[in-house]
């Protein structure tokens, strides 16, 4: 799998966005269930990160009646460039927005409830409180249900970590993104090593009622040895459960695919990372951070998936 290191600096976007292959071409469905979803997320006058972030998978999880809910506001105060979530001045936090998304949840029948955010770097506590609230609302509107955060790095910040772990999601996801050498150039204002402490910070309670979570984005200049070095940190910071997929281009204004990443060799890297202890992998072009979270829930031990004492309900 050895390849060799590509320049250290990122390509300028292209005038145009290269030709997608085959194994990355979405057929979009005309079903019911897509409009069912749409509808219920209007009426709720909820956002998503499916439509913020241009999710290649919105059509087939809105056919599936599953959504990431994305709260605190649609703008973001961070410009990350693999990112088309909005950059600006976000307005003030919506206090009825935790039970819009609760309502929104129970409507589409969700057992399985993801949540994540903008980054709010204009708040004191990076918008923890505001995930804190929404996951319980989620609780009293949605008995059973499990709820999976993926939040921001809060800067690192101990204490807005603990106000999020407090509520006790189910599964607590901060993605890493890329490999070390290319996050200066791919993320803004986050870095490598503080990712990490985010989630080193998560896990010494995750054995209580979570499980920590992260994400890797491929094709953007990477070497197979980078790969391998984040995975083993991941693990290295208690990182369980974990997610593999293709950068995709959102729009012109991102930064370029370096590389369409076959399936084989998707397949080839989620077999490295099991046998680096990961106790659920999901690999392959489509995957995104939430794609089919609810069936990665199902797959948990018996005991893993169940909130702890003072869940909030």
């Amino acid at each position: 799998m050895t390849r060799p290191a590509p320049s250290p600096t990122l390509p300028c976007p292209p005038a145009g966005r290269r030709r997608l292959p085959p194994w990355l071409r979405v057929r979009l469905p005309t079903v019911r269930a897509f409009a069912e979803t749409e509808a219920v997320l209007r009426d709720q006058a909820v956002r998503t990160v499916c439509e913020s972030a241009r999710c290649p998978n919105q059509w087939e999880c809105w056919s599936r009646h599953t959504a990431t809910f994305m709260i605190a506001g649609d703008r973001c105060t961070r410009a990350c460039r693999f990112c088309a979530v909005t950059t600006g001045k976000p307005l003030p936090l919506d206090a009825q927005e935790p039970l819009r998304v609760a309502e929104a949840a129970r409507r589409m029948g969700l057992r399985h409830v993801v949540l994540t955010a903008v980054a709010r770097d204009d708040l004191p506590d990076g918008g923890a409180e505001h995930f804190r609230q929404t996951i319980l609302a989620v609780r009293r509107r949605n008995p059973g249900a499990t709820v999976e955060v993926l939040v921001p790095d809060f800067n690192g910040d101990a204490a807005s970590i603990a106000t999020v772990l407090d509520a006790r999601p189910e599964v607590f996801n901060h993605n890493l993104e890329t490999v070390r050498r290319l996050t200066p150039a791919v993320r803004s204002r986050a870095t490598y090593d503080r990712s990490l402490e985010v989630l080193r910070r998560a896990h010494p309670r995750s054995s209580e009622a979570w499980r920590t979570k992260s994400g890797l984005m491929l094709g953007l200049g990477e070497t197979d040895q980078e790969v391998a070095e984040a995975l083993r940190d991941l693990r290295a910071a208690g990182c369980d459960l974990l997610t593999l997929g293709q950068y995709l281009q959102p729009t012109v204004r991102q930064l370029p695919v370096a590389e369409f990443i076959h399936p084989d060799r998707f397949a080839g890297w989620a077999q490295r990372a099991r046998a680096l202890g990961f106790d659920h992998v999901v690999s392959g072009p489509l995957v995104r951070s939430s794609y089919h979270a609810d069936d990665l829930v199902r797959d948990l031990p018996a005991g893993q998936s169940r909130r702890g004492p003072g869940g909030g309900t």
